[in-house]
């Protein structure tokens, strides 16, 4: 069931597989996709198991699906329907080969057949992923089941495939289909597979009523990743798609990560379990829950879903051998499958009666194992190679206080940002390439937060970080390309223009910088400023906040768009450095004024469409307020360690600082409100990654307020223990303080954040008064 992409993935034509090739030539000269004059060869697939797949090479390369010769089962190789629902994707832009033409007549090659594109990359067919580091199998996994994800979120009518499926009701109807499916090929008796039928038919979830595009067959190697990068080019073998309950294709993935370590059968690799950087099932279900929008706290009766795929898998494993012995089989080993059936099922009844099998629930905001061996690395990096390094990139900013080259970053934070990135550190804040959840990384974040550059080592900095999610989340597949890959490799920055020197931006619908369309581009006027990172010389790419005409919508919070301009587009100004507390903050390339004038981009930089600039913002938010808030807690940790030190070190009226009580409740009050503000974040990571960014908004909204409060508070402490050297460039509490008094008006004011703070919990507090009538 799977497509090579190498020559050597590929044998001769078998046998009973051989048709007319000559014939073929014709029928697509005729349809002007090869030359009667160019030698057309014709090779076949040598790991496909059900329709047989040949790569068809002339001028260009194809790839041709076809049925198998001879008897077949009942519903079953119907290339028709894969070449529909490819088809419909395709138009949608979601990956999969372009359907290219669907043949009926079964004179050409003598059965029905489809032709699609030919596409070059990786196919991982040994799921252990050999040969690759730990970062990069979690990437590939993440990024397998962030497509899931995309795939059961597209909607059916948009696709024109409402008539696809049943509906409600699919895992009833797939116990049935499965179970008609082995008994139509059995050549033995199994009571494994009876007595499986049977406790699938009684143990049907209790709500069977979504209904998504699934896969049916949705696994790692059945998909075509970029030659270099963990990105999926195309999703293949749609044999056994329809429509139905989503979960299935979920846990169908995921069964591999449930195998015995013992598991020997046919064509299998064994489990996944223990392999370095392979994610859990817990990490999968999670980064699979956060892009659907959906609770990821468990998995409603998961193993009624495994032991569905494993009764799946050993129905396909007993049609392989039937379709051996009527002499139609694709594959050269078709003849072993038989051995595969008993011991699948015996596997899925030993998971259908054990405990349940979904996320782990003990312990209070617990890391997943990934996330502590992660958090335990960049602890070690931390220590080793970025702490030690502050004093060399102080004295770079101090040398070049009043030359173009602040603007550049220093050498050893290039050479860290590279020692990171071999050590697999890189982009942790990003679920569907670092495989982290929000809570993983969030303890991450406090880390970093302990030095003002470590973010960037670690390509984590704001606001390059919201930047990448926006894309990561609505850009286009060329905006991606263009933008996307080259900020995720470190290679540029870009910075975010949303505030406005003429309005109060406390309020963002007052955003008045102009969006007007003219044909293929869209026109910008407007002036905007704290636009961090614009002063970068490696930031090529800002996304701006725009307002259209305030006739296209009466809603307020529909009048705004995001939209990508390039920084050498003609009419970008840079004006000036801001500055914050008299600093330039040139270490993360300042915060400037920007001024668009007449500033034209193409139509295709527009993000998600025109009007949606408010949705975007409040899915990029809420991430980037986490990552902020368990940062000030890392800051505040170095600022009460400071005050500590210099209480210890420090007499006054004859004894230690830390012996006269006021100083002695200073650090009591401090480490009250360090923790405190920690678990309220942790609380706050925990929600958007179980119930997403719009069911955590009063989470968020607490803890930007009560985590910019308490590192104000922590800092300015730890400044009047210190004296006059607090407030000095001798110590770096000033600096910490201008980021910490800072933070309490970024992102939004207190204040703001405080109505909504109250706006929620009015709703809250009126609708479980409602619930007690």
């Amino acid at each position: 069931m799977l497509l090579g992409v190498l020559e050597e993935q590929t044998t001769p034509v078998r046998a009973q597989h051989k048709f007319n090739v000559g014939s073929l030539q014709r029928y697509l000269s005729g349809k002007s996709l090869v030359s009667n004059n160019d030698p057309l060869t014709v090779r076949q697939y040598s790991a496909g198991q059900s329709n047989p797949t040949f790569l068809i090479q002339a001028t260009s390369s194809y790839v041709l699906r076809k049925k198998p010769p001879g008897e077949l089962l009942p519903g079953a190789h119907k290339v028709d329907r894969e070449y529909r629902v490819q088809r419909a994707l395709f138009s949608a832009g979601f990956p999969v080969p372009q359907p290219l033409l669907y043949c009926t007549d079964v004179e050409v090659i003598g059965t029905e057949f489809y032709l699609m594109e030919h596409m070059k990359g990786r196919i991982f067919r040994d799921l252990r992923l050999p040969g690759m580091s730990p970062a990069e199998r979690t990437a590939v996994y993440a990024a397998a089941v962030e497509l899931l994800a995309k795939l059961h979120s597209l909607d059916l009518k948009s696709l024109k495939l409402e008539g696809f499926g049943k509906g409600p009701g699919y895992c009833k109807r797939q116990v049935s289909t499965w179970t008609k499916q082995y008994t139509a090929s059995a050549h033995r008796d199994i009571p494994a597979m009876n007595e499986l039928s049977d406790w699938l038919m009684s143990n049907l979830p209790d709500k069977d009523d979504e209904v998504t595009l699934v896969h049916g067959d949705f696994r790692l190697d059945n998909l075509i990743f970029h030659p270099t990068e963990a990105r999926v080019l195309a999703l293949l073998d749609w044999e056994l798609s329809t429509t139905g309950n989503p979960l299935a294709d979920l846990a169908y993935f995921l069964m591999p990560l449930y195998w015995p370590q013992d598991l020997n059968i046919t064509n299998s690799i064994g489990s996944l379990k223990g392999i370095e950087g392979i994610p859990s099932a817990d990490d999968l279900i999670s980064i699979y829950s956060r892009c659907r929008g959906i609770p990821s706290g468990s998995l409603p009766q998961l193993n009624f879903y495994l032991a569905l795929s494993l009764f799946k898998m050993a129905a396909i494993a007993q049609g392989v051998y039937a379709r051996y012995l009527l002499g139609n089989a694709s594959a050269p080993d078709a003849g072993l499958f038989d051995q595969n059936v008993e011991p699948l099922a015996k596997i899925a009844l030993q998971l259908a009666k054990s405990p349940l099998t979904g996320p782990s629930k003990a312990g209070l905001f617990l890391q997943t194992a990934k996330g502590q061996a992660v958090l335990q690395q960049v602890k070690d990096f931390m220590r080793q190679n970025v702490l030690p390094a502050q004093q060399e990139v102080a004295e770079y900013y101090t040398k070049h206080a009043a030359s173009p080259l602040r603007w550049h970053t220093p050498k050893i934070i290039e050479e860290l940002k590279e020692k990171a990135k071999k050590a697999g550190l890189w982009n942790l804040f990003l679920p569907a390439v670092s495989g982290l959840s929000q809570l993983d990384y969030a303890y991450i974040a406090e880390e970093t937060g302990r030095c003002l550059f470590a973010p960037d080592v670690f390509n984590c900095q704001a606001p390059d970080t919201g930047n990448m999610e926006v894309l990561h989340m609505f850009g286009t597949e060329e905006q991606k390309k263009k933008w996307l890959e080259p900020l995720l490799s470190g290679e540029i920055r870009s910075c975010f223009c949303m505030t406005e020197p003429d309005v109060a931006s406390s309020d963002a619908a007052n955003m008045e910088c102009s969006l007007q369309r003219d044909k293929n581009t869209y026109i910008l006027n407007g002036k905007k400023w704290w636009s961090s990172g614009a002063g970068s010389a490696k930031c090529k790419v800002a996304i701006v906040m725009c307002r259209s005409s305030s006739d296209v919508h009466p809603n307020r919070h529909v009048q705004h768009s995001m939209i990508l301009v390039p920084m050498d587009t003609p009419g970008v100004k840079l004006i000036r450095p801001l500055t914050v507390f008299g600093s330039d903050d040139a270490i993360h390339g300042g915060h400037f004024e920007v001024h668009f004038q007449n500033v034209r981009v193409p139509v295709s930089n527009m993000i998600l469409g025109e009007g949606r600039g408010f949705e975007i913002a409040q899915r990029r938010l809420g991430p980037g307020r986490l990552h902020h808030c368990m940062r000030a807690v890392g800051l505040a940790e170095q600022a009460l360690e400071l005050l500590c030190q210099r209480a210890a070190s420090r007499r006054a009226f004859g004894k230690n600082l830390y012996q006269h009580e006021v100083i002695a409740h200073w650090i009591a009050e401090c480490r009250l409100m360090i923790e405190q503000t920690r678990l309220l974040t942790l609380s706050a990571a925990h929600a958007l990654d179980t119930t997403g960014s719009r069911a955590a908004r009063k989470q968020i909204a607490m803890i930007k307020v009560a985590a910019a409060r308490m590192v104000c508070k922590v800092v300015d402490c730890a400044i009047q223990v210190h004296g006059g050297a607090g407030v000095s460039g001798d110590v770096p509490l000033a600096q910490m303080y201008a980021y910490a008094r800072t933070l309490r008006i970024a992102d939004g004011p207190d204040e703001v954040h405080l109505s909504t703070i109250a706006a929620l919990e009015l709703k809250d507090q009126f609708k479980q008064a409602k619930a007690r009538l």
